[in-house]
């Protein structure tokens, strides 16, 4: 079996794979105080809930976004599972090339997200994450990951509208039935919703302009399900695209069938 760990700055995702498919997949709260112990607690608990057996892991692949975490979990899986795991960095062989000016300084995950992009539906593609920040990541037709965008995430843009007027308060972050809102909440609602909708097909339709072709979007991440029904430009959602992306990292460090 193989053991997927991507490292969030909200949530730590863990998946494990059996005979080449995803069995079990977790997602808990990125604890930057945790120690390896307290980690492994963590994934035996989950592990023996769901009847996996930690004792038949044959390889790891880690990709965090958040380097004070990645000792600890590195250091879990050595010492706990004995085995050395490939953790993702900028000479990790993807199948992808990456043509950035700094290439040292892209987060692992976007990596990974569009190398499994590339794998699974070719290029053009973008892909749009909807993490701790709004990431839309391009890999070009021939392979080549050549940046994108950040952007805040729409959480964040909440919070900043509650934090600054007086008289506005939490709301949840749902699409209303109309633009127009008739109160105060679904009027907030759509500014924040409809308004993050604008701001990603805009993004999308400027970064095809750029290329000079149709990208096909794929969107990831907590509200890649919800912005599918919203954004035309969105093809297909893929909630796991980071952990198939560990996954196709394993294989193609392997000159053999992965484990299972």
């Amino acid at each position: 079996m193989l053991f997927l760990v991507d490292i969030g700055n909200t949530n730590v995702k863990l998946g494990v794979v059996r005979e080449g498919e995803l069995v079990a997949h977790w997602r808990v709260a990125t604890n930057r105080t945790s120690m390896p112990d307290e980690w492994w607690v963590v994934v035996t608990t989950l592990a023996g809930a769901d009847g996996i057996r930690l004792d038949q892991i044959e390889g790891a692949v880690i990709s965090s976004s958040v380097p004070s975490v990645t000792p600890w979990i590195t250091t879990m899986v050595r010492e706990r599972v004995g085995i050395e795991p490939i953790v993702v960095g900028s000479q990790t062989n993807l199948g992808i090339t990456i043509d950035i000016d700094n290439p040292h300084e892209v987060g692992p995950d976007r990596l990974v997200d569009v190398a499994a992009a590339y794998a699974m539906f070719g290029g053009p593609t973008l892909v749009l994450d909807f993490g701790s920040a709004t990431t839309l990541n391009v890999v070009t037709r021939d392979g080549r990951f050549v940046g994108g965008a950040i952007a805040p995430d729409i959480r964040a843009a909440h919070d900043a509208l509650v934090s600054k007027a007086a008289r506005l308060s939490s709301v949840e972050l749902e699409f209303p039935a109309r633009v127009i809102g008739h109160n105060t909440i679904t009027a907030m609602q759509s500014g924040i919703m409809f308004g993050y909708a604008g701001l990603v097909e805009g993004l999308i339709d400027r970064i095809d302009a750029e290329l000079g072709e149709r990208t096909t979007v794929i969107s990831t991440g907590g509200f890649g399900g919800v912005f599918l029904e919203h954004c035309s430009r969105i093809s297909q959602y893929v909630p796991e695209l980071t952990l198939e992306g560990l996954k196709l990292i394993w294989n193609r460090s392997q000159k053999t069938s992965p484990p299972g």
